[in-house]
C-alpha cells in the first residue's frame, strides 16, 4: 500500500463492533504511551431524563482516573459547547430527583476508570466527536490545563478533604434547616388530613372532596393506631349485656357470689358483736 493510502487509512474513524468509535487520548505532548476512549451516541429508549436528550448525548467508556468532569469537558469543548459531563462507575439511569448533598455526606467515590455521557448543545457536535481522526489524539496535560496525577494528587485529595470549621457548620445548618422544613410540611400535611376526616358518634367517616389530581396517600402508622383505638372504645360501649345465654349464666354466677361474699362478710360482723355482748337484735 501507497504512503499516502496508509496516511488516509488512519485518518479514519475507527469503528469497532458494538457502534463504538475510538477516541485517543495522549496524557502528555511528548508521551509515548495513548489511551483509547470509546465513544457511542447515547440511545436508550427507556431513558427519559431531559439531562440526556437522545440526539445531543455522547456516552463515552474507558474514563482515566486522571480524568475529571472539567477535565472531560474541556477536551470535548473542541467538537461543540458542552452542556454537562456526568461520570459515573457503572451506565445507568441519571438521578435528578432528591436534594443535593454536600460532599460531606456523599460516599467517598471510587477511583477507576468510568463512564462518562457528554451532553453537547447541538446534534452536530455528536457527529464531529465520534468522526475525529483516529492519529490525532487529544491532550490531556497541557500549559494552560495542568492536570496532577501521582502523589500530587493524592495530597490535593487529601488537603481537600478537609473543611474549614466555619465552612462545615454553615453546611450542617442548612442541611438540618432543610430537614425540619420537610417535617414540618410533613406535619402539616397530617394536620390537613385529620381535618378532612371527620369521625361522628354513629363511627361514619366524613369523605371530603380534595383538589383536582391528588392522588390518595395511605395513612401513617399513629393514624391508624388512633383508628383502631377509636374502634375498641366504641365496641366496648355499643356490647350488649345479656344477650347470649352464656352472657346471662355469666351473670347469674357472679351475682351469686357477690351474695355469698356478703353473706360470710355480715355472719363475721355479728360473730364479732356477739363477742363485745353489744348484739341487740330487737
Amino acid at each position: 500500500m501507497a504512503p499516502s493510502e496508509k496516511k488516509h487509512a488512519s485518518s479514519q474513524p475507527c469503528i469497532i463492533p458494538g457502534g463504538y468509535t475510538e477516541l485517543t487520548l495522549q496524557f502528555r505532548s511528548d508521551s509515548a504511551a495513548q489511551h483509547k476512549l470509546y465513544l457511542k451516541e447515547h440511545k436508550v429508549r427507556a431513558e427519559k431524563s431531559s439531562h440526556r436528550p437522545l440526539d445531543r448525548t455522547l456516552f463515552v467508556l474507558n474514563v482515566p482516573p486522571y480524568c475529571s468532569e472539567g477535565v472531560v469537558k474541556e477536551l470535548f469543548s473542541q467538537f461543540g459547547c458542552v452542556q454537562s459531563v456526568e461520570l459515573r462507575d457503572h451506565p445507568g439511569f441519571s438521578q435528578e430527583s432528591g436534594p443535593a448533598l454536600s460532599r460531606l455526606f456523599k460516599p467517598v467515590k471510587k477511583q477507576g476508570f468510568k463512564v462518562g455521557y457528554v451532553v453537547f448543545q447541538t446534534a452536530s457536535s455528536v457527529s464531529a466527536a465520534k468522526s475525529h481522526p483516529r492519529d490525532e489524539p487529544l491532550v490531556v496535560c497541557t500549559e494552560e490545563r495542568q492536570v496532577k496525577t501521582g502523589s500530587q494528587k493524592w495530597i490535593e485529595q487529601y488537603t481537600k478533604s478537609f473543611s474549614p470549621p466555619d465552612k462545615l457548620q454553615e453546611i450542617v445548618d442548612s442541611f438540618m434547616a432543610g430537614y425540619d422544613k420537610r417535617i414540618e410540611e410533613e406535619a402539616d400535611k397530617q394536620r390537613e388530613e385529620a381535618k378532612q376526616q371527620q369521625d361522628d358518634e354513629e363511627g361514619w367517616v366524613k369523605v371530603t372532596r380534595g383538589p383536582k389530581g391528588a392522588k390518595g396517600r395511605p395513612h401513617s402508622e399513629a393514624a391508624n393506631k388512633r383508628t383502631l383505638q377509636k374502634e375498641i372504645r366504641k365496641r366496648k360501649r355499643k356490647e350488649l349485656m345479656n344477650f347470649y345465654t352464656w352472657q346471662h349464666r355469666n351473670t347469674q354466677k357472679e351475682h351469686i357470689a357477690d351474695l355469698r361474699k356478703k353473706f360470710e362478710e355480715d355472719k363475721q360482723k355479728i360473730a364479732l358483736l356477739r363477742a363485745q355482748r353489744k348484739f341487740r337484735p330487737y
